[in-house]
């Protein structure tokens, strides 16, 4: 069993959903990086997103746009960020880690270095952005040769064969985009999002986590209570561009963005299971 689905059922037994935040690797500065990764854990993460820096992120908006370039000006890539993967395994060996990004890093490297290089590094899934499944038949062979799951974006007009063709050859968990656009925008509606996982749990099996949107502990409760995972990235990307000037502030602050929307969660789960028990 992988440990993105090892980490699912573990959650799943004690009725709680996953938080799952993204960070761009190097954003502010390299030496951040894995120390923010480490505290992320500490304040309640249970899966980690890792963003490798790319200077035309097209599907994020305006705040994981400057953090690529903040990353950029280091001179981050993709065997940087495998680097910082390594040396994040060498403390924590349980935590999954899924790399987000483009394709366009990973096809310079080639499918089967790049996949190889993933997994010797302790890289559980990869999130590629751009990416349809329709055309990932190649790297999604080179990561199930090397057990790496191939995570796919689901869209709200995602109709059910394409659900369905995500869920054969994808793994892991299914990313669902709560709305149309990029990230960091502001109109989630919960509701909508609630109906639309309803209606993509009939043709998969995997965990469903929704990302784009999650602004706060608040906006993380209310989208705990129907689905697998909650991803959230501008909220935390936005935390630590303000703290760009003090970066020793970052992996002490940053994280408590994410405690903030773990207590949130946590406490949701527990009126939900009173209710049921009572």
């Amino acid at each position: 069993m992988s440990r993105i689905a090892g980490r699912f059922d573990s959650l799943r037994t004690q009725g709680r959903t996953a938080l799952i935040p993204y960070i761009t690797a190097g954003d502010p500065q390299l030496t951040v990086t894995v120390p923010l990764m480490h505290a992320l854990v500490d304040a309640g993460a249970d899966i980690l997103e890792l963003g490798v820096p790319f200077s035309d992120p097209m599907a994020d908006g305006p705040t994981i746009q400057a953090a690529c370039e903040r990353a950029l000006v280091h001179h981050v890539g993709l065997h940087n960020v495998l680097d910082m993967v390594r040396e994040f395994r060498e403390r924590d060996n349980e935590t999954p880690v899924v790399l987000m990004g483009y394709l366009n890093p990973v096809e310079v490297m080639g499918y089967d270095e790049f996949s190889s290089a993933a997994s010797s590094a302790g890289v559980d899934g990869v999130l590629t952005v751009d990416l349809p499944p329709e055309e990932g038949h190649d790297l999604v062979t080179a990561l199930k040769a090397q057990q790496l799951d191939s995570i796919f974006l689901a869209a709200p007009n995602s109709n059910a064969e394409r659900i369905a063709l995500m869920s054969g050859c994808g793994g892991g968990f299914l990313y669902y985009v709560s709305f149309k656009g990029v990230t960091g925008a502001n109109r989630l509606d919960i509701q909508s999002v609630e109906d639309k996982l309803i209606e993509i749990r009939r043709h998969t099996s995997l965990p469903v986590g929704v990302g784009f949107g999650i602004r706060d502990a608040e906006t993380a409760a209310a989208i705990s209570r129907f689905s697998d995972a909650v991803v959230v990235g501008s909220a935390l990307i936005n935390r630590i561009a303000a703290l760009e000037n003090t970066p020793e502030r970052i992996v002490s602050e940053a994280p408590q963005v994410i405690a903030d929307m773990r207590a949130a969660m946590d406490q949701t789960a527990s009126i939900a299971t009173d209710k049921q028990t009572g």
